[in-house]
């Protein structure tokens, strides 16, 4: 991790990934720093101070200032940038002590100040640097000038405003990348739940023909059957001639056997919307598929009373439970999430409960009316409210979430 690189990773400002654009920042300090350095080390022996002494004043800054490409990256420590600037100004003023001409590598400090420290405590080490620079003519010379004066103000505040400047460019770009790789996950979260959506769709459509198709078996054939098995029966015990009591009674075992194969055919489509329902099994997809990203533990409950549900009812139900275990996995901390699906008279409740961190309801509740509250619950509600229902959360802080959605069975009814 480099100077600049390293540097960009302040405590509390997160971390920028590196690019072009931060390589070639960092050649222009290494190129600024040997520069400069060299400048200071050539014009200290120039002013009569001792070779060796300035040089070895010049390798010290350079030998410092490489040491922060190397040691910043075998840590995740925050302070060590902070720490290696701080390191990196005393070595300077020792520098400037030796001859005034080393001054000029303030404006390599100012500039590492933007990028390590924060806005208050870098206007703070610019201020001090700003003192020595100018306080050091005097020492050494005697006398200072405006030149002396003026000239590292403005150039230490271009320095220290360009840096802080980069740096916000290079936040802006880190968020904006941020931000597109949520859009993508939201997209194929999107793309995800469109086919859970088709599939139950398709499937609450086979369920509801499976039920169309046995009701008016049930309602036609099997009471034709029924009713003439009951007719011959009747007629047998009304005939005295043995001809005719043996054909009536050939007819109602007919009638009957054909009737117990109609009534196994209903019973073998009609259960298939209470035990595989399309919602059910839409959710344990869901469920299953949050396990294996997630390590949740998740539990389905269904109610064996549950009637067919229509498609709006299912849907409205699929989207609220997919944007609910969303939040329970990126905000929750939980370990464990449990659906229900409950029948409750004209209406159908589903309660997903939690084990997490939970939160304030009261606080949400007024960021809600504010405008300001999680989209995901806002949209949520707004939805079921839609169809006739509604969105009820229950949390407290470390004790975890239940969210429970309603909605009528019969969505006409409720508009």
């Amino acid at each position: 991790m480099s100077v600049v690189h390293a540097p960009l990773r302040r405590p509390g400002s997160g971390s920028i990934p590196a690019g072009p654009t931060v390589r070639a920042m960092e050649i222009g300090q290494h190129v600024i720093a040997v520069v400069l350095t060299a400048i200071g080390v050539s014009r200290a022996i120039g002013d009569g101070v001792a070779a060796p002494a300035a040089i070895v004043s010049g390798l010290a800054i350079l030998l410092w200032h490489t040491a922060g490409t190397i040691l910043p990256s075998r840590t995740r420590s925050h302070s060590l940038p902070v720490w290696w600037l701080l390191g990196f100004a005393v070595i300077w003023v020792a520098a400037v002590a030796v001859s005034d001409e080393f001054v000029w590598l303030a404006f390599l400090l100012w500039l590492l100040a933007g990028h390590l420290l924060p806005l208050r405590w870098g206007l703070v080490f610019s201020a001090a640097i700003l003192v020595v620079v100018v306080v050091a003519p005097i020492l050494h010379r005697g006398t200072t000038s405006y030149a002396d004066v003026f000239g590292p103000l403005i150039g230490g505040i271009f320095a220290f405003g360009i840096s802080r400047g980069y740096l916000q460019l290079l936040h802006d770009a880190a968020e904006r990348e941020r931000l597109v790789t949520s859009l993508k996950s939201a997209q194929q979260e999107m793309a995800e739940l469109q086919d859970e959506l088709l599939l139950a769709q398709r499937h609450s459509g086979a369920v509801a023909e499976r039920t169309r198709i046995s009701r008016d078996i049930h309602d036609t054939i099997a009471q034709a059957l029924s009713s003439i098995r009951l007719l011959t029966h009747a007629g047998g015990n009304r005939t005295t001639d043995p001809e005719s009591s043996r054909t009536f009674a050939q007819v109602e075992a007919l009638a009957g056997d054909s009737l117990a194969d109609v009534r196994r055919i209903v019973e073998a489509l009609a259960p298939a919307e209470l035990e595989d329902a399309a919602l059910a099994a839409a959710l344990r997809r869901m469920l299953d598929r949050t396990t294996d990203e997630a390590g949740l533990h998740v539990e389905l409950h269904v109610d064996d009373t549950l009637p067919l549900l229509r498609t709006e009812v299912e849907v409205a139900l699929l989207r609220t439970a997919q944007s609910a275990l969303s939040n329970v996995r990126l905000h929750a901390g939980a370990t464990r999430v449990v659906v229900t699906l409950i029948d409750d008279g004209d209406s159908v409740r589903m309660d997903i409960s939690d084990d997490g961190t939970g939160f304030d309801v009261v606080a949400w509740e007024q960021d809600a009316d504010a405008g300001s509250s999680s989209y995901g619950l806002r949209f949520m509600r707004a939805r079921l409210r839609e169809l006739g229902g509604g969105l009820d959360v229950e949390s407290t802080p470390g004790e975890g979430t239940a969210v429970s959605a309603h909605l009528p069975i019969h969505i006409e009814a409720s508009r």
